[in-house]
Order: structure tokens, then C-alpha cells, then sequence
């Protein structure tokens, strides 16, 4: 039952993985609700996100380093914490991700059946969750493929938007601060939903080989390649589209390869979409699986969840009943509520790899100090800067998983 996972991966494939998940999240999803919050200001709010995100991605190499194996930052938070701020930042992981999980698979439903949307993103969400049991090569596999259709499009999409630049189209009518500072603080809060994939790295922490040497290197080259990319493409859209188009589109990329004349080629945004998505969903139901696995094996979850299956490997409880409630998200949620509520519980978990990577003594440290404080202050303020459905909504879940695991205690340790 508490079956350890075998380690096959190396720093491509884990890197991969992160790449994987932070492209489809952050080109083809974020960009509209970013733009509509933080008008021209989205550059300097894709900026504040790379930072922070840089921050808790140093944090979270350092901890990977020292504790490889499944959990991610709830095993950093058990170490380094203690189990109450552990367990606060698996759940945060675990329905943060699994709101990702819904947004990636109603993205790849938009870009490819419009008007079918909830069937399409339901159909995915089964496709991949049987990918994801066939094992972790398999996932990383899959992985590798979609991200190289990502990187050819979005060249592609870059150098056709680029040929109907305008820079005055990039300014709002409200200027370039249409809601001033709070606008742009909201917006890098959404964008941070794009930069968590290499989350997703340090939740693989024991499938990969060599671990203290693969997960840093894998979370900071994943993290940095990210940036390039989201620069590049946020840059073509603000140019093409214009803020305001921006943020009323439901499918930014596609839209910008026809305004600038290039009707007949969007389709190739669309397949851009539909891989980026696929490969984000499938990161992301490993990552959550493997999760939800560590926080059953400790009893935070149901213990059921810590099954391993005897030939491939994997959680496979797990990750079908993350698929199961992917499923019914995609079934009532909208997806900018998806990404508002991913944002929130990602950066409560982002926050606590922060505190805990600030514990560490000075022989596991291979950044300052004051790397996890900027971190951890980052999070912190972008977190009440978000819209204030998210902020309600999240807190009133992670209200009610403190709330449950405290009965749960209670009742075990009653006589």
C-alpha cells in the first residue's frame, strides 16, 4: 500500500514537466484576465510575477534538495514547520491544482471545440488521467511532445503578430495604469498561476535520479526558459490586440495570428492551444496525485490515497479521484474563476516554502536570507490583491480543511 515510487527521471524530463505546465497555464489562459485587471501595466505585472516566482522557485530547489520525495512543500512545511503548516500547504496545493487542472482542461475545450466546450475539456481530463496510470515515463514522454508543438507555434504566432505590430495600440484609454497600482499588484497575482509549473517538479521529488542535483537544476531552468517565452508572447499580444481586445478574449492567441492578417493560419494557434493545455493537464493531475499520495500516507487524507499500483507505479487512487473532481469543476466553474481560485490556494503554498526554506540551516542554504523573505512577502501581497471572489472563496476552503482536519485528530485521539 505505502509502496515507494521508482526514480526515472532525469533533469530533461523533469524539466520538461515544469515547462509543460507552466506554458499551457500561463500563454494561452492568463493573459486576458491579467490584461483586463492590469490594462499596459500587464508587462511590468509579468515582471513582479518572475520575480516572486523566482524567489519561492530558489526556495523550493533548495528544499527539494534536502527532502526528495513525493509532497512537495507539505513535506517541507512537516519538516521544517510542523504538521499543521504542512498540511496547510498540501491543501493549498491540492485544490489550487486541481482548480489549474479545470482551467487547463476548459482552455484546450476553447481553443478546440467553441460551443462544446464542457465536453471537450471533460473528454481530456479522462484521456490524460488514463496517461498518467500507464506511468510517469509515459507522462514524460507525452510531456516532451506537446511542449515541442508549443515552442514551434508560439515562434510562429510571435513572428506573424510581429509584422502587424503597433505600439500605440498597446496603450489602454485609461492610460498605462488604467487601475493604478492595485491593477497591476492583481494582475501579476493571476500571472503567478502561470509561473507555478515547476511546483510540479519538486512534487516528483522521488521519481527523479540524483535528486540533490536534478531538482534545482530542473525547477530554475524550467522557471527561466518560462520567462522568455511569457515575455515574448505578452509583448505580441499587447502590440496586435491591444489591452482592451485582450482582456474580452477567450482565445488571446488565435485572435492575434487573424488581426494580423494571418486568418487562415490560427488554426496552428489552436493546435498551439490544445497541446499547451494537454500538457499542463497532465502535469498537473501527476503533480496533485502525487500530492494528495504523501498526504494520505501521513493521514491527512484518506489512506486509500496512498496506493501505489504494483506494476505501473503510480497513485493511481489518487489521481482518479483528482480526475473525478477535475471533472465536476469543469462541469459548474467559469475559467477565470479557475484561475483566481488556483492563484490563491499557489500562493498560500508558496508562501509556506518560503518560511520553511528560511529555517534551513546554513549548510542546506545555496541562496540568502533574504531570497525566501522577498518570497514570502511577495506572496503575501499578491494574495489580497486578487479579485475578491478568490479571496473569499479560498479562504472559506481552506477554512474548511484546517476545520476537518482538526475533527479528524480529535476523533482519532478520542478513546
Amino acid at each position: 500500500m505505502n509502496a515507494p515510487l521508482a526514480r526515472r527521471l532525469g533533469t530533461a524530463d523533469a524539466t520538461a514537466i515544469g515547462l509543460g505546465s507552466m506554458l499551457g497555464a500561463g500563454v494561452f489562459a492568463a493573459f486576458a484576465p491579467a490584461a483586463a485587471a492590469a490594462g499596459t501595466g500587464l508587462l511590468l505585472s509579468l515582471g513582479i510575477a518572475g520575480l516572486i516566482a523566482y524567489c519561492n522557485a530558489a526556495s523550493s530547489a533548495q528544499l527539494a534538495a534536502v527532502y526528495p520525495v513525493s509532497g512537495g512543500t507539505y513535506i517541507y512545511g512537516r519538516e521544517r514547520l510542523g504538521h499543521w503548516w504542512g498540511f496547510t500547504a498540501g491543501w493549498g496545493f491540492v485544490v489550487g491544482k486541481t482548480a489549474s487542472c479545470a482551467a487547463m482542461a476548459m482552455t484546450f475545450a476553447a481553443y478546440t471545440a467553441p460551443g462544446y466546450e464542457r465536453p471537450a475539456a471533460i473528454a481530456a481530463v479522462v484521456l490524460l488521467v488514463a496517461v498518467n496510470r500507464a506511468g510517469i515515463t509515459r507522462t514524460a514522454a507525452l510531456t516532451r511532445v506537446l511542449l515541442a508543438v508549443v515552442l514551434v507555434v508560439l515562434l510562429l504566432v510571435v513572428g506573424l503578430a510581429a509584422t502587424a505590430a503597433d505600439p500605440a495600440r498597446a496603450v489602454t484609454g485609461g492610460g498605462w495604469f488604467p487601475h493604478g497600482a492595485a491593477g497591476v499588484l492583481q494582475a501579476a497575482g493571476l500571472l503567478f498561476f502561470a509561473f507555478a509549473g515547476y511546483a510540479r517538479i519538486a512534487t516528483l521529488g522521488e521519481e527523479v535520479r540524483d535528486p540533490g542535483r536534478t531538482l534545482p537544476r530542473a525547477i530554475l531552468a524550467a522557471l527561466a526558459l518560462a520567462v522568455v517565452v511569457y515575455a515574448a508572447v505578452a509583448a505580441a499580444l499587447l502590440l496586435v490586440l491591444g489591452p482592451d481586445r485582450l482582456a474580452e478574449s477567450t482565445a488571446p492567441v488565435a485572435e492575434a495570428v487573424t488581426a494580423a492578417g494571418h486568418g487562415p493560419l490560427a488554426v496552428l494557434a489552436r493546435v498551439g492551444a490544445a497541446a499547451a493545455s494537454l500538457g499542463a493537464l497532465l502535469a498537473l493531475i501527476a503533480g496533485v496525485g502525487r500530492t494528495g499520495l504523501a498526504m494520505a500516507r501521513h493521514g491527512d487524507l484518506p489512506g486509500s490515497l496512498a496506493a501505489v499500483h504494483p506494476r505501473h507505479h503510480v497513485p493511481h487512487r489518487a489521481e482518479l479521484v483528482v480526475g473525478a473532481v477535475v471533472i465536476a469543476l469543469v462541469l459548474f466553474a467559469d475559467l477565470r474563476e479557475a484561475i483566481g481560485f488556483s492563484s490563491f490556494g499557489v500562493l498560500i503554498y508558496y508562501a509556506i516554502a518560503n518560511a520553511a526554506a528560511f529555517t534551513q540551516p546554513a549548510e542546506h542554504r545555496r541562496w540568502p536570507r533574504a531570497v525566501p523573505v522577498v518570497g514570502l512577502a511577495g506572496c503575501l501581497v499578491l494574495v489580497v490583491t486578487l479579485p475578491a471572489v478568490s479571496v473569499i472563496a479560498g479562504a472559506a476552503v481552506f477554512a474548511a480543511g484546517l476545520l476537518g482536519r482538526l475533527v479528524l485528530r480529535r476523533r482519532r485521539s478520542s478513546p
